[in-house]
């Protein structure tokens, strides 16, 4: 059997912030309550000034995991982080983003959800 392979990635990362907003009373929360627009804009505007040219910061919807937030998930790997400060996002961009390392104090695994919270 023949394998097929895609085409290149157009971007080496990409990285996906929830930045969705939910009622003040919803039961689970929302990851904007957590400045995560703003957040998400400092990440995006800190990878553009360290002149990275290949990733792509973008806005998410709900990613399902409102507890944690604000959360976000980096592909190709699915590498997953919950983030509270710009000091948390200046260390996923230089440890992951950058280096291709992990910061282990901020991954989310699969098993965390609503009632590690």
């Amino acid at each position: 059997m023949s394998e097929t392979k895609g085409p290149a990635p157009y971007y080496q990362c990409h990285v996906f912030c929830c930045t969705n907003e939910r009622p003040e009373d919803h039961p689970r929360g929302c990851c904007a309550k957590g400045e995560s627009v703003k957040l998400r804009t400092y990440l995006k505007n800190k990878a553009q000034q360290a002149g990275v040219t290949d990733i792509r910061v973008n806005a998410s919807g709900c990613l399902d995991r409102c507890e944690l937030g604000p959360v976000m998930v980096i592909y190709p790997e699915g590498v997953w982080y919950r983030y509270d400060s710009r000091a948390d996002l200046d260390e996923i961009l230089d440890t992951h983003i950058l280096k291709g390392g992990r910061v282990d104090r901020l991954m989310l695994r699969p098993v965390d959800g609503p009632d590690s919270a």
